[in-house]
Parts: C-alpha cells; sequence; structure tokens
C-alpha cells in the first residue's frame, strides 16, 4: 500500500537512528532491511552487493530464506537485480516471473512473491549495489514508494561506501581503477600530486533535514543566486554577440530554471532530506542513465545539469566558486574544465605541480601562462572532471600528453624515476647557465626565451638566456579588469626593463583580436579568428590603442634600447603604416621633451606565408626580421594547431617549412639584417640544431627548453650541419622531411639531443 506523506521522514529518522548505533556493519545492513520491510509494508526486501568482477552478492534480507545471504551470487547482467545494476535504472514490475530478465534462485525461498520494486544503490555516477522490495500480490508500486526507496538508496550508498561494512569493495573498486586520460601536452614537464578542482565539488555530508521550511528556504535561495550569477555571466561584453556559444549558455540557462529539475528537488526535501542532500538526490537519479545515453547531445544537458547542481551546491554550503583562495596541497594538481589566464596567476606557485583542462588548447591564453610559469600541462583532456574527485593521486605526463588517474604503485615508481632523472638533467643544464652558446666550430648562437608576464623575468636569470626575443605584450591586457592605460603600461614596461638588467627585450606590439579577446573591449564573432581582424590589422584600424602602446614603451624606454616588433604583417605597406605611426610617435615625443630612447629599432614578425614572395622589399625596410614558427608553419600547412586532429600529421622539418626558412636565411644574408625566429620550433634541440644549419643565430624559446637547446649548441659542428642541410635540400628527389637524417647526423657526431624534449610521435623508443 501507499505510503503516507510522513512515512519517508519517518524512515529517514529511522535509519539516522540505525547508522548512529554501535555494532558491525552487517548488523546495520540487516536493522536497514527490516525497517524497510515493516515501514513499507513489503514481505520482502533486500539489499545486494556489487562485487569487483561485476557480480552481484545477497548481502542482507528480511523476507528471504536467511541462509541464502553470502551465498547467492548473480553473474554480471543476470536477472532483475543483474540488470538494474547494468542500467542504472530502476524497475517496477506487478508480476516479476513473468519478465524475460527473471532469474529465479531456489535457495532464497522467493518463487511465492510475485510484485518486485529494485532501486540501483549508487553513488558518484557508479552503482554499488541493488536495493529491492517484494510482495506477495501483484501490484505495481506507486510512484512515491518508488521514490521513497530511491531516497533509501540514495542514503545506503553513503554507508556503504564509508567502508563500514566488511566486505563490500565495490565502489572502493571502481575508485581505485587507474583510467589514464589523453590530451594535449600545453606546457612541457612531469608532475606527481594530488587532484583540487579548481571549480571545488561539495561533498554532502548531511543527507536529513529535521526543519522543513528552513530547507525549502535554502534551497530557494540558493536557486535564485544561482540564476543572478548565470544572468550577470551571459550579460559580460565578451560573450555578448551572437553565436553558436550564446545557443549554448541560453540552454544552460533554461536547465537553471526547469521546473521538472526544480520540483524534483522539492519533493527530495519533502521526503525528509536536507537541500544539499535533495540535490544530490535528483543527480545521483539522472547521472548513471544519461552518461550511458548513446545520443552525444543528451550526454551534453547531462554535464550541463552536472555541472548546475555542483553550483547550487557551492551556494548552498557557502563556498567560493574557485579553490584558490583554499589551503592547498603541497603537491597540487589543479584540474579546470575551463579557465582565464588571471585565474591561474591567483593559485600558489609554490604548491602548484600539475594543470589539466579539460577544454584548452595550445593557443589559449591559460596555456601561455602556463608555459611562462614553467607548470607541467595538459588541454582537451576529454572528460577528466568526470573521470577525477578531489584528493585522487594523478600523474601529469605533459610530455606524452596523458593524464594517470589514481596511478598504480609501479606506474607511480616509473615516473618517480623519470622526475630524479629529469631534475638530475636539470641540475646539469643549470650548471650550463653562464656559459656562451657557441658551436665547437666557433659560432656564436642567441638564445632567447619568450615572457609576457613580470612574473617570467626570473627565469632570464635562472635559465642563462640571452635575452626576451618576444615579450607578449597583450597577456598584461589580457589580465587586467580594465583597459590599461598609458601610464600604467609605461609603469609594467619599466619593470620589464629594469628587471632585464641591460639584456635584450623585444617587445611585439599588441597581438589581439581573433581568438584572444579583452573582456572589455566588444568584438564580434569570427568563423576563422586566425585568419580575421587581429594583430597589426587591429592596430592599424584601431590606432588609439596602438599609438597609446607605442607611446607607453616610449616613455618606458628613456635612455635605453628599445626594440619594436609587429605582429602578422602581410603586406609591405602594413609594415610602412605602422613604421610611420611609430615614428610619429617619436617626434611626437620629442616635441614634449621626454627622455628618448637611446635606439629604436622597428621589425617585423613572419608569420604569414604572403611575406615571402615580397622577402627582399621586407628587409629593405625592416630593422630585423623575426619568423613566428607557430603560425607560419599553421598557415604553410592550412592546419589549425589547435585541432587535436591534426596535432603531430604536419612536420616542422618538413621540406616546405625547411625551404621557407631557408628563402628567409638566405635574404638576411643579402641585406645583412638581423634574423631570428621565436616559436615552439626553437624551443626542441633537432629543430634548433636545422635553424643553426640554416644560418639563424638567434632563437628564442620557453625558458626551460633553454638547457637541452644550449646543450645541443655546445656539441654541435655547424660547419657540418650546415653542409648536410644544403645538400638535403638542394638535391632532387621525393624526401618528405630533414628529421630522420638529422637525428641520425646528431647520433652519428656525438651532438647532444635531448630525447624528451622531442614531440611525443618523434620519440623513439628505450
Amino acid at each position: 500500500m501507499p505510503l503516507s506523506d510522513a512515512g519517508p521522514r519517518i524512515l529517514l529518522r529511522r535509519l539516522r537512528q540505525i547508522m548512529a548505533e554501535p555494532g558491525s556493519g552487517q548488523e546495520r545492513l540487516d536493522k536497514i532491511v527490516r525497517q524497510i520491510a515493516n515501514l513499507m509494508v513489503a514481505e520482502v526486501c533486500s539489499i545486494y552487493i556489487r562485487r569487483q568482477d561485476g557480480s552481484l552478492e545477497l548481502f542482507a534480507t528480511e523476507g528471504l530464506n536467511p541462509a541464502a545471504v553470502h551465498n547467492t551470487h548473480m553473474a554480471r547482467n543476470e536477472g532483475l537485480v543483474g540488470m538494474i545494476a547494468e542500467n542504472g535504472e530502476t524497475v517496477n514490475l506487478p508480476d516479476a516471473r513473468s519478465h524475460p530478465s527473471f532469474s529465479y534462485r531456489p535457495e532464497t525461498g522467493e518463487e511465492s512473491y510475485h510484485s518486485f520494486l529494485g532501486v540501483p544503490v549508487q553513488r558518484g555516477g557508479i552503482v554499488l549495489g541493488v536495493l529491492v522490495v517484494q510482495n506477495r500480490t501483484q501490484r505495481h508500486y506507486a510512484s512515491d514508494e518508488e521514490e521513497a526507496l530511491q531516497t533509501i538508496a540514495m542514503v545506503l550508498a553513503e554507508h556503504l561506501a564509508s567502508g563500514d561494512v566488511q566486505g563490500v569493495s565495490g565502489y572502493a573498486a571502481a575508485r581505485g581503477r587507474s583510467p589514464i586520460v589523453k590530451g594535449q601536452p600545453l606546457s612541457d614537464g612531469i608532475a606527481l600530486g594530488h587532484v583540487v578542482l579548481h571549480e571545488p565539488r561539495v561533498v554532502v555530508r548531511n543527507l536529513f533535514g529535521d526543519d522543513l521550511k528552513l530547507e525549502r528556504r535554502r534551497l530557494a535561495r540558493a536557486i535564485r543566486t544561482l540564476r543572478q550569477d548565470i544572468d550577470r555571466m551571459l550579460q559580460r561584453r565578451d560573450i555578448a554577440g551572437p553565436g553558436e556559444h550564446r545557443d549554448v549558455l541560453d540552454t544552460y540557462r533554461m536547465f537553471a530554471r526547469d521546473s521538472g529539475w526544480i520540483g524534483k528537488m522539492r519533493e527530495a526535501i519533502e521526503k525528509g532530506l536536507t537541500a544539499e542532500g535533495a540535490v544530490e538526490r535528483v543527480r545521483n537519479d539522472t547521472r548513471v542513465r544519461m552518461m550511458r545515453h548513446a545520443d552525444a547531445f543528451w550526454r551534453e544537458r547531462f554535464r550541463d545539469l552536472d555541472d548546475l547542481s555542483d553550483r547550487l551546491l557551492r551556494h548552498l554550503a557557502g563556498r567560493e566558486a574557485t579553490a584558490a583562495g583554499e589551503a592547498l596541497p603541497e603537491d597540487t594538481i589543479l584540474v579546470a574544465r575551463t579557465m582565464g589566464p588571471a585565474e591561474l596567476l591567483d593559485y600558489d606557485r609554490e604548491r602548484l605541480r600539475g594543470l589539466v583542462i579539460e577544454e584548452g588548447g595550445l593557443a589559449s591564453h591559460v596555456a601561455i601562462v602556463a608555459k611562462a610559469l614553467g607548470i607541467p600541462a595538459i588541454g582537451q583532456a576529454r572528460r577528466i572532471i568526470e573521470a577525477v574527485e578531489a584528493g585522487d593521486a594523478a600523474i601529469v605526463d605533459a610530455l606524452e600528453g596523458e593524464v594517470h588517474i589514481r596511478p598504480t604503485a609501479d606506474v607511480i615508481a616509473a615516473y618517480s624515476d623519470k622526475v630524479r632523472f629529469r631534475a638530475r638533467r636539470q641540475k646539469r643544464y643549470a650548471g650550463l647557465r653562464t656559459d656562451p652558446a657557441v658551436t665547437r666550430d666557433g659560432e656564436r648562437v642567441r638564445l632567447n626565451i619568450n615572457a609576457g608576464l613580470t612574473v617570467d623575468m626570473p627565469h632570464l636569470a635562472q635559465s642563462g638566456a640571452d635575452g626576451i626575443g618576444l615579450f607578449r605584450t597583450e597577456i598584461e591586457f589580457m589580465i587586467a579588469p580594465s583597459l590599461l592605460l598609458r601610464d600604467r603600461q609605461a609603469a609594467i614596461y619599466k619593470r620589464i626593463l629594469d628587471a632585464a638588467g641591460g639584456r635584450p627585450v623585444v617587445f611585439r606590439t599588441l597581438d589581439i583580436g581573433g581568438d584572444k579577446l579583452l573582456p572589455y573591449l566588444a568584438q564580434e564573432k569570427e568563423e576563422n579568428p586566425s585568419l580575421g581582424w587581429r594583430a597589426l590589422r587591429m592596430s592599424l584600424d584601431s590606432q588609439a590603442l596602438f599609438r597609446t602602446q607605442v607611446r607607453a614603451l616610449i616613455k618606458a624606454a628613456a635612455g635605453r634600447d628599445l626594440d619594436f616588433m609587429l605582429p602578422m604583417v602581410t603586406t609591405i605597406d602594413e609594415y610602412d603604416r605602422a613604421r610611420a605611426l611609430i615614428e610619429a610617435d617619436l617626434d611626437w615625443s620629442r616635441g614634449r621633451g621626454w627622455p628618448q630612447p637611446e635606439r629604436v629599432r622597428i621589425g617585423a614578425m613572419l608569420e604569414v606565408p604572403s611575406l615571402l614572395f615580397d622577402i627582399d622589399r621586407l628587409f629593405a625596410r625592416a630593422d630585423f626580421v623575426s619568423v613566428g614558427s607557430n603560425d607560419l608553419c599553421q598557415f604553410i600547412y592550412a592546419s589549425d594547431r589547435n585541432n587535436a586532429r591534426l596535432a603531430g600529421r604536419y612536420d616542422t622539418l618538413g621540406m616546405p617549412m625547411m625551404r621557407a626558412l631557408d628563402l628567409v636565411a638566405a635574404a638576411a644574408r643579402r641585406h645583412d639584417k638581423p634574423l631570428a625566429l621565436c616559436g615552439e620550433m626553437a624551443s626542441r634541440p633537432l629543430e634548433a640544431l636545422a635553424l643553426i644549419a640554416l644560418g639563424f643565430r638567434s632563437i628564442s624559446m620557453a625558458p626551460a627548453s633553454i638547457g637541452p637547446v644550449k646543450a645541443m649548441v655546445l656539441s654541435l659542428d655547424a660547419g657540418r650541419a650546415t653542409g648536410l642541410v644544403r645538400r638535403l635540400i638542394d638535391e632532387p628527389g621525393e624526401r618528405a622531411s630533414l628529421r630522420d637524417e638529422l637525428a641520425g647526423f646528431a647520433l652519428d657526431s656525438g651532438v647532444e639531443i635531448d630525447d624528451m624534449a622531442r614531440p611525443p610521435r618523434e620519440r623513439r623508443p628505450a
């Protein structure tokens, strides 16, 4: 018969009393099945527990043969109980024996029972067991009885997961698995530590509510705050424009106002749960079923609901939106769905060992900051949020692009050896810090670092770099809450020059636009942002922003050398127009009596292939040229470097790229102009070898790459390398890449090539 309105609350109160009583976990289970059977007027109540191999064991029963306890085992997916455990769905039948999945077990004595109600006992998306009630009469159990049993199953799951019941290994086994999540390396390195969720989950400790009115008010207040937060998020200027992202966010807002979702939580409170328990109860009810759904659309919708549930729980608990202000473990592995660069800088660098982002790619702003901070980082780590819990042990292998979650002792030992080996090697590289990078045949190579923040500046001394070959001025704009005015910019640039201590700094003017959106500047969404209104194109169209930066740089560089570098120059006319603006501002500052820079050079970044066909006119005008290898390679191969499917498909040592770089190096020699290269290509010793062979004598890279590249330079005979590369480029044939020949040359000539610095697909097996 259906439960009274007070029935679920009475049952939950009695369950709480049982949980608090002394005794073994098995004794509590025996009392629980008796209480459920009595209150639900059921002749049978049974608890089946899932074992490590997926089978189910009868652990407690009221009504069936007591001798069947611990002696009845159902194979995986066997019978109605196995079907519930496998599908994570409730089964309500008036005549269980007529169902094709029914499995009769004579030792239980259940042949006289017809009606059957079974619900999964699940926690965190993992089915731990099945809770069943049965009666002799044939009838459908009422909906309130279903809901009551589902709520009891949630409470039972917490009891089983606590480890109090001897022999229960299902949850521990499921949590103990060691999955590997694949991703895209963002910042090289290996990190071992423990997971901290950037947006912490709230663990629901108190499931039982004593004051219905209070819990209703708490839920209503949290929902109201959640909706306000989402409305504010949708009003942000950087996402205000139309596009697919708006459809996604509007759907998100729709879910936050969904009456069905909210109604189920209110009903759970009426059954005796706290507001937190109600949120968790409704989430558990949908998690397993939805995540098994074959349709990707519905799986994404569940992820939206899951995220909303987390946000709602944080509001109920009064928790901060991120973990940055919390006490972090000393070996923090930070895991986030997405993250901005300023949010990463909020964390204590001394405790941050690694970073894993579900959505971020190589060109994301947070990836640039992670690399600047020297934090091993992986992006595009699909479903990492679902795979981890706070406190899980994890290994970030940002060389291979793998995250090992809850690794075994053997895996931890193997990676610990790798880390120790890398530490010894880094110690050796540190010993080279003060040595100039000179090849065995006397060629001096300037090794510079890429930077973009004041926190990067200590890397100059730590790495022994010659200077900063690329200072990305836009990063300071990205992390600022509002537009940086001239004097604020000048103060930042002066600090950079002061910290450089006389070593050269090349300032790239603003490379914003496209995918580098500033939250305080309105900009339309573009279909192809890499090819869109960005960098120098934006500067020439929005001259006030560009000229404010130029004047700030002039002011900061008083009495010192000032090197401008113009990004994404596509035509000679663009370079000429930008140079004219800079020269006009130099005249403007002189007219106002400003102290002037000692020397000013205006260079161009060669990133767009169009300049290869106008190379002599470029070198005739520019004071220096720096190749931006990341974009040049992307544009030469028409290959989006943020597309995981294309990662590693095109070789930077392939013949098209090598011939393009050879063409640029030859033009630099003809015009006797300085030539440099900045980008990922310079940071890998084998590629750096090729650059030196082509004639590049200034390359810029991540600080961590200075040591391996310098070790290569010191062991290299540049003349021999040039002869080999010259012959390989000039000779006809079907050669696609120089990689194998250069690797063979390095091996035969004793050139030190750090195997760990190569892209994963290029590493040779040990």
